[in-house]
């Protein structure tokens, strides 16, 4: 069976395409909402935009980056699959515009697939089909308004089975269940990267209405001052814990057990500070030489928790 035949059967087999995505957690004020996931809000007509999408998560994904202004001259926001930019001299309903990051990033030469089945495909006034799945997507999730014309037949992109629109690419994943296999290219975050804009601009800020918490997960980290320690000594325990994009949580409380090589436990208990930092220091008196000394560690905020380990050796 040659390629096209296999490609066009697989195709064939997920012909209702409402990708199941994740419940947005994003949280909104009035005419900002912000999104904790990634530690960005969006506001305003840019907001307007985003929300006149059926699916906005599935075609835009999540904001990178907050209004800003592009190394092009452009005031622009990111999202992870499309970059939003505002053309104040149109009329209103018309002044935020999809960047056509397809057309700006599409390159041909790659291996391509040659399909003609009238049955499954449509065919476009530039001469090029959208087939099967692809072509179901497509008419599901918005068309010619969200993604543009299609700029290329199907084609092989790092391994990948790849169709491009003018402001999106399209991805055929086998591996996915079935209802799932048809995935959209981050481009927004590639497409950030090929302008060079400036790093700083992804790190995630706090909500611009100062009611909205922007903590969804926490994560921890502990490690020790002594890797290796004498029989009898003191010990110091650093715990840092974050938010799920990485910025510290203040006032979480912390617990730590520590399991000595004798046997016994101790706990001792501690808050961190402004910068997600917790610390501990405890004593401890003829431990067995070459024995390990665990330290399990758990985290609280606000309902939340989280747990990791870590320890020392007793040495000499």
């Amino acid at each position: 069976m040659n390629v096209t035949r296999r490609f066009a059967i697989l195709l064939l087999l997920p012909m209702i395409l409402l990708a199941s995505w994740g419940p947005v957690q994003a949280q909104s004020s009035g005419d900002v909402q912000f999104f904790p996931e990634t530690g960005h809000n969006v506001k305003g007509e840019f907001l307007h935009f985003y929300k006149s999408a059926s699916n906005p998560l599935l075609v835009f994904g999540y904001p990178i980056t907050e209004q800003i202004q592009s190394t092009d001259g452009k005031t622009v926001q990111y999202f992870q699959r499309a970059r939003f930019e505002l053309h104040a001299n149109l009329p209103e309903n018309q002044r935020i515009q999809l960047t056509a990051l397809g057309q700006a990033m599409y390159k041909s030469g790659s291996q391509q697939l040659k399909i003609d089945n009238p049955s499954a495909c449509q065919l476009f006034s530039n001469e090029v089909r959208v087939c099967f799945a692809f072509l179901e997507f497509y008419k599901t999730n918005g068309g010619a308004t969200q993604f543009g014309n299609p700029i290329s037949p199907f084609e092989f992109h790092e391994n990948l089975i790849v169709q491009y629109f003018e402001k999106a690419r399209f991805e055929w994943r086998a591996d996915r269940p079935e209802g799932q296999r048809v995935v959209l290219t981050d481009l927004g975050r590639i497409y950030f990267d090929q302008l060079a804009e400036d790093q700083a601009f992804l790190k995630p800020i706090n909500p611009l209405n100062a009611t909205i918490d922007n903590i969804l997960a926490i994560n921890a980290r502990a490690f020790i001052s002594k890797a290796v320690t004498t029989s009898s000594g003191q010990q110091t325990v650093y715990t840092i814990v974050e938010s799920q994009t990485h910025q510290a949580v203040f006032n979480a409380n912390g617990k730590a057990t520590i399991h000595f090589s004798d046997g016994h436990t101790e706990d001792y208990f501690f808050t961190t500070n402004g910068s997600g930092l917790g610390m501990i220091v405890f004593n401890f008196v003829n431990q067995t030489q070459g024995e390990l000394v665990t330290i399990d560690i758990i985290a609280t905020y606000q309902g939340l928790s989280t747990t990791t380990t870590t320890s020392f050796r007793i040495w000499f």
